[in-house]
């Protein structure tokens, strides 16, 4: 017969493994990757669902809802503050002009540029 705590134990070990290693390459990315926009790619994307498989894996083998209560709300902000942290990043490098604008397939804020914004139009 299969023991059920071994293969909860078994998955969260593959999840924590899984989860670093997408932390560690989002690490590697971040050092590694020349422009803003990859950088902020490399940052948000792997590191998030690293942490979603590292919480996840942690709710696994702990078996406690009072955990479960508290990996919840983590994941929950993670998901919040990490796209708009990316955003507001990339927005300012745009405007710094630290942004390669020939690699921009669509520039959307190109009148802004024309026009600042407390000018009125």
């Amino acid at each position: 017969m299969i023991d059920l705590d071994a293969v909860l134990d078994g998955a969260a070990l593959v999840l924590i493994l899984i989860g670093a290693l997408l932390c560690l390459t989002a690490a590697i990315g971040l050092l590694r990757f020349r422009d803003v926009p990859t950088r902020l790619h490399a940052a948000t994307k792997p590191q998030v669902l690293g942490l979603i498989l590292i919480c996840l894996a942690i709710a696994l083998s702990l078996r406690s809802w009072p955990v479960v209560a508290f990996l919840v709300p983590v994941v929950l902000i993670q998901l919040a503050t990490a796209p708009l942290s990316a955003h507001m990043v990339g927005r300012q490098a745009y405007r710094n002009g630290t942004i390669d604008e020939r690699s921009l397939f669509v520039d959307e804020l190109a009148e802004s540029r024309e026009t600042p914004p407390a000018a009125g139009g």
